[in-house]
């Protein structure tokens, strides 16, 4: 009695809480879903939302869903979408003590159209202030941020930070390249990378393959630990030295795709600081999108249960 961790004469050992730190956009995503079929240059009856988003934002949001400590590193302005974005941030546990808070800057926004079935049609991104993350700006947190179990970026940084950040840290290094007109400002960061999750598109612009092997095997050649290629509906590459392996898709009910790919990241990351093997990160990955999937919101609570589903 009066000793914590003591029970029946052993002392039981804590365990651990592994940290993340993710660096890259947040954002209010604004969202539209059409009622019926989806009439292109249209007003479409349906529903409209306005919720916080972002890939770094949703990537550091699952990454807490799976049991990690969060920090995230992001640009805010002084709008009331800022301060709509910090209380979600707030709500789900995530530190923002590294953040830049410019007030005199409109926050990041985000405007997509999904079709009827939910899968995203288009997407406009107001992204100006993240380009105020620059390396001046991070090198004061390197100490901070090499303390983490795990970095995760995504390229809605300038590329010339995102070199700094791979050449700067320390700990392993994972990357979401966002787009195919986003994913080759990682270029110049890809021989630090411990794992990287473009789609086709983005590892085509990435390598500059079509064939989605050709371009896993490309970017292992580029220095990249190991390379998860996601093919829709074909499932995912997965690929290290050595090893090359397809995993078809997860089964799911799809209500909304917003934030599945995001939730596949965070999958690896999770996957990642806890040792799995190449194909269990890539079943994690698959297993997380999935889920995601069948949330209209862009992270599913019910991500908390994935070690019980893969």
């Amino acid at each position: 009695p009066g000793h914590r961790g003591i029970r029946e004469g052993y002392m039981e050992h804590p365990v651990k809480k592994y940290h993340a730190v993710v660096i890259g956009g947040v954002n209010m995503d604004i969202g539209g879903s059409p009622a019926g079929r989806l009439v292109m240059r249209d007003s479409n009856p349906g529903l409209v939302t306005l919720k916080p988003g972002g890939v770094g934002r949703n990537i550091a949001h699952d990454l807490r869903l799976l049991g990690l400590e969060v920090s995230l590193a992001a640009a805010l302005g002084g709008d009331m979408y800022a301060a709509a974005i910090r209380e979600s941030c707030a709500a789900a546990g995530l530190d923002m003590s590294m953040a830049l808070v410019l007030p005199e800057r409109r926050s990041s926004t985000y405007l997509y159209v999904t079709d009827e079935t939910g899968d995203m049609q288009i997407g406009i991104a107001d992204m100006d202030i993240t380009k105020c993350l620059t390396p001046a700006y991070f090198a004061p947190l390197m100490e901070r941020i090499n303390r983490a179990d795990a970095v995760v970026l995504d390229a809605n940084l300038e590329a010339e930070t995102l070199v700094f950040i791979a050449e700067n840290c320390t700990v392993p290094l994972y990357a979401d390249p966002v787009s195919t007109a986003k994913a080759p400002r990682l270029l110049g960061a890809l021989k630090r990378l411990r794992a990287i999750k473009p789609n086709a598109m983005e590892a085509m612009a990435l390598t500059g393959e079509k064939d989605p092997e050709r371009a896993a095997l490309a970017l292992l050649e580029r220095g990249v630990e190991q390379v998860f290629i996601s093919l829709g509906r074909d499932g995912m590459l997965a690929a290290e030295r050595g090893r090359l392996l397809r995993l078809p898709r997860a089964e799911a009910h799809v209500v909304n795709t917003t934030g599945a790919g995001d939730a596949a990241t965070a999958a690896i990351v999770w996957a990642g600081v806890h040792g799995m093997s190449l194909e269990r990160a890539a079943a994690a990955a698959l297993r997380a999108g999935a889920i995601t999937t069948e949330c209209r919101e862009a992270n599913h609570p019910a991500l908390s249960s994935l070690g019980e589903r893969i």
